[in-house]
């Protein structure tokens, strides 16, 4: 490691492929809510906030990584609960209306994991969703949402697994510090 190597800097969220199904979800969400539900109704800020939050922490928490795994982790973790809010909220909107929730064999859920592993823009799905109904961009979402846990619970993993590697700042830079003083004995004097 040379000098320049202490605290890498960390956090191009934009790149991970779960943040860029998280703003498809919020930009998916932002519509059905305000096209679905009625004025007034609380359940259209709480799903919005639900989305905005997954997307965002999965923001903040990467943006800390460079001096904190531990806000990463925690940041990631409060993600994926946003989500899990978000999907209980599309599976309830879709319960109490008796309007079907496809199953994972389900051919339009099928087909929508399909079109996901080609599409992370979100512009593609705000396009794509005013050509359908309510109960279809619910089952949209929750196809969707399922793939965001999977993809956040992988990235928790991955974190977990690197902080036992390679352990937090204050390992870091004692590593660094340590390694500074090899390089540069005459320094300390």
């Amino acid at each position: 490691m040379s000098d320049n190597d202490f605290l890498p800097q960390r956090g191009n969220y934009r790149q991970l492929i779960a943040y860029q199904k998280a703003e498809c979800l919020y930009d998916i969400t932002y519509y059905f809510a305000h096209q679905y539900l009625a004025k007034g109704d609380r359940t259209i800020d709480q799903m919005i906030q639900a989305a905005r939050s997954g997307k965002q922490n999965i923001a903040e928490g990467c943006s800390a990584s460079t001096t904190s795994r531990e806000t990463e982790l925690k940041l990631v973790n409060v993600a994926r609960a946003s989500f899990q809010e978000l999907l209980v909220d599309y599976e309830d909107y879709l319960r109490v209306r008796n309007l079907e929730q496809w199953s994972s064999d389900h051919p339009k859920a099928i087909r929508t994991r399909q079109i996901s592993l080609q599409h992370n823009d979100s512009a593609f799905y705000r396009e794509a969703i005013t050509r359908t109904n309510d109960a279809n961009i619910a089952s949209i979402a929750i196809t969707l949402l399922h793939q965001e846990d999977y993809l956040l619970r992988k990235l928790i993993d991955r974190l977990k697994q690197t902080f036992l590697e390679q352990g937090g700042i204050r390992e870091e830079m004692h590593r660094a510090r340590t390694q500074y003083r090899q390089n540069h004995p005459n320094k300390d004097q």
